[in-house]
């Protein structure tokens, strides 16, 4: 298994790009990465009446319930036992090209119709709880008659428990629908699951805002590079999804009933928002990396004029004391500068120096050339509801 891997940050999980074969390698080959998980297959039974969950130990025991008139809903969590997985696509009648897509990871989301079985490939995102960010793993779904089988990465992070709660207390018309329904909750509880996380992003941009403007430092370049990092990685995700959901409702596969259609164009419409969401965030914190630059920008502008000022008071100063440095022989000529020769001639001096600095000083000030031009403030209204950073500048003449 050969995958290309962006190191973004110290802190941050590497982010892979789409899992493609070695060449030459045969087809319907399973690569299982040696840190992954042990499948745990969790199995819900449910009709209009009863429901049963119960935790399995091998893929045999779901046969029984594959041609019942009941919904079985299938979950296996974790892809790091090979042999169950092959059993899994034995008792499932999965061709192996399918179970490479299913098993093999990270694929990108797609939707093939294979014959008496409809396989969709997704992208789920779950926020994290404590710090920005967010957990990405790949669910595969394989949509049979009155069945559908779940796999994914690994059994910690999900967002199918308020579907797990619907069936288990049935609430609204899940168990009284058919397996193509629950693909169609599983699905929009996934692009629901970007709302969250895109939330956290939001806030995040609007706080960079307020930094970038007031206190630029190279913390804040990191952070800005970390959003758009996540930004594209989000992106990569729920663009080809849209894709898929658009496939789902467009080429009309016979496992996907009429109404269930329906229902999909409301997921098609979720995703789209998602993206519009994304690529705003996207072109905001692209914005932000121009911002930051003109910010430094205009440090290093101010550094300098206060550094130019202070040179051009001390630079009069300079040369009379640099004059008055000299050696001259007042008894040679008294225009050998007869004021080394004065009662009073160093008060003098120091007085003629220190009101040629206050002259300076005075001008200098009056000018604006003293203002700090940077200041931020709040808009009450902004765009989009959102805090904008303003730039006030200001002179005195």
């Amino acid at each position: 298994m050969v995958k290309i891997q962006i190191q973004s940050s110290p802190d941050t999980k590497s982010r892979e790009d789409f899992f493609y074969e070695q060449p030459g390698s045969l087809p319907g080959t399973l690569s299982i990465e040696e840190d992954a998980p042990a499948p745990v297959i969790v199995l819900i039974d449910y009709d209009e009446v009863h429901a049963t969950r119960k935790q399995i130990t091998t893929p045999e025991e779901c046969v029984p319930y594959l041609d019942s008139d009941s919904v079985s809903w299938v979950d296996v969590q974790g892809l790091g036992n090979e042999d169950i997985l092959q059993r899994l696509g034995n008792v499932f009648k999965l061709h192996p090209l399918l179970l490479e897509d299913v098993v093999n990871v990270p694929q990108r989301p797609k939707v093939e119709d294979h014959e008496s079985q409809l396989v969709v490939i997704a992208r789920m995102v779950v926020p994290k709880e404590h710090k920005i960010g967010f957990y990405s793993e790949q669910v595969g779904f394989v949509l049979g008659k009155n069945y559908l089988l779940t796999v994914q990465e690994e059994p910690e992070h999900d967002c199918f428990e308020p579907v797990r709660q619907r069936i288990r207390q049935n609430k609204g018309t899940l168990r009284k629908q058919q397996a193509d329904y629950l693909l169609y909750t599983l699905l929009d509880s996934i692009i629901d699951g970007f709302f969250p996380v895109l939330e956290d992003y939001g806030e995040e941009i609007e706080d960079l805002e307020a930094e970038v403007v007031s206190n630029p430092t190279r913390k804040t370049l990191e952070k800005i590079y970390r959003v758009r990092r996540d930004l594209l990685t989000l992106r990569r995700a729920i663009w080809p999804q849209r894709d898929a959901i658009n496939s789902l409702i467009r080429d009309g596969s016979t496992q996907i009933s009429e109404s269930v259609r329906i229902y999909l164009r409301d997921c098609y419409d979720h995703a789209v928002q998602v993206l519009d969401m994304v690529e705003t965030y996207r072109e905001l914190a692209a914005g932000l990396m121009d911002v930051y630059l003109s910010a430094v920008s205009n440090r290093m502008n101010e550094i300098m004029k206060l550094l130019t000022v202070i040179s051009s008071i001390f630079i009069p100063l300079t040369f009379i004391a640099g004059v008055y440095g000299m050696n001259f022989n007042t008894e040679r000529s008294p225009w050998n500068m007869p004021e080394l020769n004065w009662y009073w001639g160093y008060p003098l001096c120091l007085v003629t120096m220190g009101a040629i600095a206050a002259l300076l000083v005075t001008f200098f000030w009056r000018r604006g050339w003293f203002e700090n031009y940077s200041t931020v403030v709040d808009d009450p209204e902004g765009f989009d509801g959102n805090k904008i950073n303003l730039l006030q500048r200001r002179s005195r003449r």
